[in-house]
């Protein structure tokens, strides 16, 4: 379709000569999705409406204890500070933000009143602004109420560069205005198509001012309240063992009739995958598992025991690997991996072409992966329209050696190849799951054959995903020459994922490391199109720029991308969860419920 015949159609759907409905269909029948065509719409302004959440209990409460697993242990409970999905996800049980994102990619209101739009004139014409309405009646767990205050205060604490929140990129270049006790108006410096962002979903989170007010800046480690939260969310604190077990009893008093179904929520962490999946599959002893980062033959045998079901949501998550641009063992100004560094082998393109050969993407699907998950060469895959199709992967040992070779890297009486006095070998880490493991052996067998030495590191979940800045081993500090992590996209829209390759968001000590780019790549070119992207009101067009954004980061082979992963998660037989690939699992737990 032209983006003449686009433009039209978003037109019609504005002035009401065609419904949304036939605009999705006519979506689909040119081969998108309806999440894809619903973002389209959004982002011209145009509000979808979501599906209604399947729900049979009659009443709150009565539902006994509902038993997750999280085999990477939750370690704290502030979503501004939360680095890993399992803390953000242990976050999600007693925080709620003012809306959260469905499986279709439609926003669907938690906190807020409703979805701005231009037809509730939420949304101003020139893309600067927007207006929120609060849900009334709304109390955090404590009983006090919640208002608009404690809207702009979560602002003012995420934007405050010494509170060093994680999701610092989503709130410092707005402003927030409190219009009244249940309104706020944010706006922003420039046109922001997708202005969905700040409040919403994963770091959307909102914290109460009256607990949090002293300890803005500076002092924000020091807050009580960073593992015992007071939320407004369907459960109530009880006990924190970091590391360990999380546990909440019923709020009685929930904004949202006849929610939740269960009276306890347990969540257990530590452990592994595997196990994790055979506690519900197998065994039925929980009722939920997070991640299931299992192989493919394990998962079939395990559901052969007719206890469980693996749930399978199409996400925008992908596996990938990272060669670090800068040098992990040399220390500048008390940090290593600097930006002032350079890695002594990685500088050289023809190491980083030499690995993207090396990765066997295919049979890591094939034997490893199976229905989970779909080799890339992409970055960015979903959702579908911002998928680039100038990208290919390919397994090659051969040609491999004759670029190492060409570039002057020659094998010594060792098979090792080096050059100038460097010997061609590097660490690869990554968290202890199977399939990781089994990765990096498939990555480390054919590195050998192209004389590339290969040392294998594991770390402890639980450790690799913490958010301790003061822990060397956490893939955020990336003490190492190269690691392999899964990342996460918490929205139907890129935006945010994409930032993570920006050079205002690099990791480093200054940040506590809570920055998003974690690999350190930079590039000025990337920098410029982003900033274009960011304000681009033109559907057509930003997903173009997106598309360049994912080529300019692949094709430099720093960042080599391996399995784009679905969301997959263990569920018991009678458990209903509503899990969306765009926002966290546990974004509905209120509507959670099991039946029998």
């Amino acid at each position: 379709m032209k983006e003449r015949e686009l433009r039209d159609l978003i037109a019609d759907v504005k002035t009401g000569r065609l419904s949304r409905r036939a605009f999705v269909q006519r979506m689909i029948a040119i081969g998108l999705t309806a999440p894809m065509a619903g973002m389209m719409l959004s982002q011209s302004g145009v509000a979808m409406a979501a599906t209604a959440l399947p729900y049979k209990p009659t009443k709150a409460g009565g539902g006994g204890v509902l038993k997750l697993m999280y085999w990477q242990a939750i370690t704290l409970l502030n979503p501004h500070f939360a680095v890993g999905t399992k803390d953000q996800e242990g976050c999600r049980i007693f925080y709620e933000p003012l809306a959260g994102w469905d499986g279709d990619g439609n926003l669907v209101p938690i906190l807020a009143a409703e979805i701005p739009s231009k037809e509730n004139h939420g949304l101003a014409e020139d893309g600067r602004s927007v207006v929120w309405k609060l849900k009334r009646g709304v109390r955090w767990h404590d009983g006090m109420p919640f208002t608009a205050d404690d809207v702009v205060f979560t602002w003012e604490y995420a934007k405050t560069p010494e509170t060093a929140a994680v999701s610092i990129a989503n709130y410092k270049d707005i402003t927030v205005e409190k219009i009244d006790d249940f309104t706020v108006r944010l706006t922003f410096a420039k046109p922001t198509p997708f202005w969905a962002d700040a409040f919403v979903g994963n770091y959307g989170m909102i914290i109460p001012k009256h607990l949090f007010k002293d300890y803005v800046g500076a002092r924000s480690r020091e807050a009580p309240h960073n593992l015992k939260p007071v939320g407004t969310g369907p459960y109530l604190f009880v006990d924190f063992k970091p590391g360990d077990m999380l546990r909440g009893k019923i709020n009685p008093n929930y904004h949202v009739a006849n929610r939740p179904q269960f009276d306890e929520v347990e969540v257990k962490g530590g452990g592994d995958a595997v196990s994790a999946a055979r506690a519900v599959l197998q065994t039925g002893e929980y009722d939920y598992a997070w991640n299931m980062l299992v192989e493919e033959d394990i998962l079939l045998k395990l559901e052969a025991a007719g206890k469980g079901r693996v749930n399978i949501t199409p996400s925008g998550n992908v596996e990938f690997m990272q060669l670090n641009s800068t040098d992990p063992a040399v220390e500048v100004d008390g940090e290593r991996a600097s930006i002032k560094t350079r890695h002594p082998l990685f500088t050289d393109p023809a190491v980083r072409q030499a690995v993207n050969l090396l990765i066997d993407r295919a049979s890591i699907e094939k034997f490893i992966y199976g229905r989970t998950a779909r080799a890339t060469a992409n970055f960015l895959n979903n959702p579908e329209r911002f998928r680039s199709k100038n990208t290919k992967f390919e397994f090659n040992v051969e040609k491999a050696n004759q670029i190492l070779e060409a570039a002057g890297w020659k094998k010594g009486g060792d098979g090792i190849r080096a050059k100038d006095g460097k010997p061609l070998k590097f660490v690869f880490q990554t968290s202890i799951n199977a399939p990781r493991q089994k990765t990096q052996a498939i990555v480390k067998q054919a590195c050998q054959k192209a004389g590339i030495d290969v040392e294998l590191k594991s770390v402890v979940g639980s450790v690799f995903f913490s958010s301790d800045a003061a822990n060397p081993d956490t893939y955020t500090h990336f003490y190492c020459d190269a690691q392999m992590y899964n990342t996460t996209m918490p929205q139907a829209d890129p935006q945010f994922f994409m930032n993570q390759y920006t050079s205002w968001q690099v990791a480093n000590k200054e940040n506590k490391w809570q920055g998003r780019n974690v690999s350190r790549w930079q590039s000025k070119e990337y920098d410029e199109i982003y900033k274009q992207a960011e304000q681009e009101l033109d559907a057509v067009k930003r997903a173009a720029l997106f598309v360049k954004l994912n080529d300019l980061v692949v094709t430099d082979n720093y960042i080599q991308p391996i399995v784009s992963r679905a969301r997959v998660a263990a569920l018991g037989n009678k458990l209903t969860a509503h899990i969306s690939g765009w926002d966290n699992d546990l974004w509905q737990l209120a509507s959670w419920y099991r039946e029998g």
